[in-house]
């Protein structure tokens, strides 16, 4: 199992139109991805998605992970609990949450490969 590090940090947000232009003008760049359920921004390496009506309480880091089905077992097993299994939400990419001992909210990211 590789990890890559936190790459993605996803925003729940209640409006993509406000909040667009204050993630543009935070981030200094237009989005990269702009639909009516994700905008997403690429800059210095990391990539920022607002996500409106998630159901996200805050925003939530993403590991990114080389297998997540195997990051997963290992998280679980270590004390960790999983409140989203894995899914995919396009193109092969698959998204995972987990919480640690503390209750705070872990995001897994595979791409495809």
């Amino acid at each position: 199992m590789t990890n890559q590090g936190i790459r993605t940090v996803l925003h729940p947000v209640s409006d993509l139109e406000k909040a667009k232009p204050v993630y543009t003008a935070l981030l200094g760049a237009g989005p990269t991805v702009d639909s009516p359920y994700y905008v997403g921004y690429d800059v210095a390496g990391q990539h920022i998605g607002l996500v409106p009506h998630s159901g996200m309480t805050g925003p939530v880091a993403h590991w990114h992970v080389d297998d997540i089905e195997g990051t997963l077992a290992a998280v679980t097993g270590a004390g960790g609990a999983v409140t989203q299994p894995a899914k995919d939400v396009g193109g092969g990419r698959l998204i995972a949450l987990v919480t640690d001992t503390d209750g705070n909210v872990l995001g897994l990211l595979q791409d495809p490969q």
